[in-house]
């Protein structure tokens, strides 16, 4: 968002920085400044204002070109390829720390690391995944008051933070773009059972925060 009243304490001499080929400027702040260098009686030749409004549509379309490159490095490139590397997707992985904690989707996670030889990001994924958990408990535990009414759900906050940094995790130390083919759900269903059987017999207070852990309570009672 371009201060058009912050560009207006800028000298003349300041604004036509921001007409050179080469600036570092947003168009926005071009546009802007070229509106009030004429707003203070600056007479722009016909080949000026084309030389400015096709720097603008060349910064517009960096942008464009660039938010579209960062779009394609969050996607999935799942490919119906036969010949493709076989790897759970980012939704598998995502879906299943979302609903069952962060440590099957940071063993999935390790999976795919593991098949691309990349075996310490792999190590450190399942250190992530475990000790979030531990962060997640203490920090909901510590840090507010769940007997108390409110609209707000910190928990589902925390949780979706865990599942994130799993997909981070994914995009930065997976080969950008790489073109695989999605994995079957089966393992991640049994992983996701034992998650559930852990949620109901063993360590229900370390899954306490999770919506799937509230509705297994509620067949516990």
């Amino acid at each position: 968002m371009v201060n058009k009243n912050v560009l207006r304490k800028l000298s003349n001499l300041e604004l036509e920085g921001y007409l050179k080929e080469g600036n570092r400027f947003v168009p926005e702040a071009v546009q802007t400044a070229f509106e009030i260098l004429e707003e203070r009686g600056r007479v722009f030749s016909e080949m000026k204002k084309t030389a400015v409004q096709q720097l603008i549509q060349h910064k517009k379309e960096e942008e464009e070109a660039k938010h579209a490159e960062e779009v394609e490095v969050w996607k999935d490139h799942i490919t119906e390829d036969p010949d493709a590397i076989r790897l759970y997707s980012r939704m598998t992985i995502f879906v299943s720390s979302i609903l069952f904690s962060t440590i099957p989707g940071a063993i999935l996670l390790a999976f795919n690391l593991i098949k691309l030889k990349k075996y310490f990001p792999a190590f450190l994924t399942v250190v992530f995944g475990f000790l979030f958990l531990i962060f997640q408990k203490y920090v909901l535990v510590s840090h507010f008051n769940f007997g108390t009414t409110s609209r707000y759900s910190p928990e589902i906050g925390v949780i979706a933070a865990g599942a994130l940094g799993l997909l981070v995790i994914s995009v930065l130390v997976t080969p950008q773009k790489l073109p695989y083919r999605a994995k079957s759900y089966v393992f991640p269903v049994i992983l996701c059972a034992v998650t559930v059987v852990m949620m109901y017999f063993y360590f229900p207070e370390w899954f306490s925060f999770y919506p799937l852990a509230t509705v297994i309570n509620i067949f516990r009672q």
